[in-house]
């Protein structure tokens, strides 16, 4: 399905563009800029490569990445330390372009991975321990008509070039229908279903730290800490925090920077046989003077503007990476699910009032601290679920908390005094 168009090589193009380069000044600004393009987007094109992975070394290193082009084309290139093994695909709602990589570091800059031309939205990170993926999110139709690995600095380096044109909304699903990617990724969650069964009668808590692997989250304000950082520290802490609780055990979802999507966060608390499910975000507001702790709980009615807002973000978690929506599973229709999910629903509001209480005067809450809206990572029917804004990273002064051991630690233990005294609730209950 690749097109490409030759070009001859690298070192026989340089010069020419560098003659044109200098002829740049002989140019009106309009045209100048129009020639630059158009040698950007000329410069590199030759046969495809295939590439093979290499053994032993590591992962690969993504160091740069250019993007330049209009919205008829727009070509983007990455640096690699090694020739990259790659699969592209697509995906749609909205139209998506995915490559897959193997593991792969990335060290780009942000700056140089601004989106431009087709595309408005370009993500890269880790799905999994073995596999990576870059994910360009398209303003509209797309296709991939150039896709070529090429060697720099006599093998040294390795350059992925990826061109892209607007294509027909029919052109579209043409390509959508022809490819074999089925929309699974390589991850490596199942080896979490073998581990040793809780001990009879263990209170589990799932402590699901929020984001991970390519979708990064929010950015703090003036340290940069990406959210998926600072969940996974604090889900860390609070599980610790937990587990020296007599007759408790937490279980993390995901213990390293990995991608998990939503219904997989869910999964694993079921698997883990879990009684609670606390996820974990530090979410950032246009409103930068809004501050402190908030807790949600689900419901198919916002509270309020921001809480619907902020679920909205949540819930393009899966989008953001690629993950299609066909790979969620429907929910089934069912009076006894209803009914387990009223239920649920009321014990999930029993333990956001008693982190609240636990907060209060210790621990700074916004207004109106108990929210609720339609999170996804807290749709499982069976189990009480809580969705625990810690702050917001765009206020100045709750970043410095959400980076800070001595505040983890504080707030983990009043979440670990909320936690037991709505076991002893649940246990004087019955259970």
């Amino acid at each position: 399905m690749t097109r490409t168009a030759k070009a001859g090589s690298d070192r026989q193009a340089r010069p020419r563009m560098a003659s044109s380069l200098r002829s740049l000044s002989r140019l009106s600004p309009l045209l100048a800029g129009v020639v630059l393009i158009l040698g950007v987007l000329i410069l590199g094109v030759s046969e495809p490569v295939r590439a093979e992975p290499v053994a032993g070394q590591g992962p690969l290193l993504a160091y740069g990445m250019r993007i330049a082009g209009d919205d008829a084309r727009t070509r983007v290139v990455v640096d690699f330390d090694r020739k990259p093994d790659i699969f592209v695909h697509y995906v749609d709602n909205p139209p998506r372009v995915i490559v897959d990589l193997p593991e792969t570091s990335f060290g780009v800059k942000p700056e140089d991975a601004q989106a431009r031309g087709l595309f408005k939205d370009i993500r890269f990170g880790a799905m999994g321990a073995s596999s990576a993926r870059i994910v360009l999110t398209a303003t509209k139709p797309v296709e991939i008509t150039v896709a070529d690995v090429k060697t720099d600095d006599g093998g040294k380096s390795f350059r992925l070039v990826l061109d892209a044109e607007r294509i027909d909304k029919k052109r579209f699903a043409q390509l959508l229908t022809e490819q074999t990617w089925t929309g699974s990724v390589a991850l490596t969650k199942a080896a979490r279903v073998d581990e040793p069964a809780p001990a009879p009668g263990a209170f589990v808590i799932a402590v699901d730290a929020g984001h991970g692997g390519i979708d990064t989250g929010a950015v703090g304000v003036d340290t940069k800490m990406e959210e998926k950082a600072v969940t996974l520290a604090f889900a860390r802490e609070l599980a610790e925090t937990l587990n020296r609780e007599p007759g408790i055990r937490a279980v993390l979802t995901r213990d390293d920077d990995e991608f998990l999507s939503l219904s997989e966060r869910v999964l694993i608390a079921r698997q883990k046989q879990a009684k609670l499910f606390i996820s974990l975000h530090a979410d950032t507001l246009k409103q930068h003077d809004i501050r402190g702790a908030t807790v949600y709980t689900i419901s198919d009615k916002a509270s309020d503007h921001l809480a619907a807002s902020l679920a909205e973000r949540e819930n393009l978690s899966d989008q953001l990476a690629g993950v299609p929506l066909a790979d969620e599973p429907a929910e089934v229709a069912d009076i006894l699910i209803d009914l387990t999910r009223r239920e649920t629903q009321a014990f999930s509001v029993n333990l956001a009032r008693s982190i609240i209480t636990s907060f209060e005067g210790q621990i700074n809450l916004i207004n109106n601290p108990h929210r609720f809206a339609g999170f996804q990572v807290l749709r499982a029917a069976d189990v009480p679920s809580i969705l625990l804004e810690l702050g917001f990273m765009s206020n100045k002064e709750d970043e410095k908390l959400l980076v800070d051991p001595a505040w983890r630690k504080k707030v983990s233990e009043r979440i670990a005094a909320a936690v037991r005294r709505y076991r002893g609730g649940a246990l004087a209950d019955g259970g």
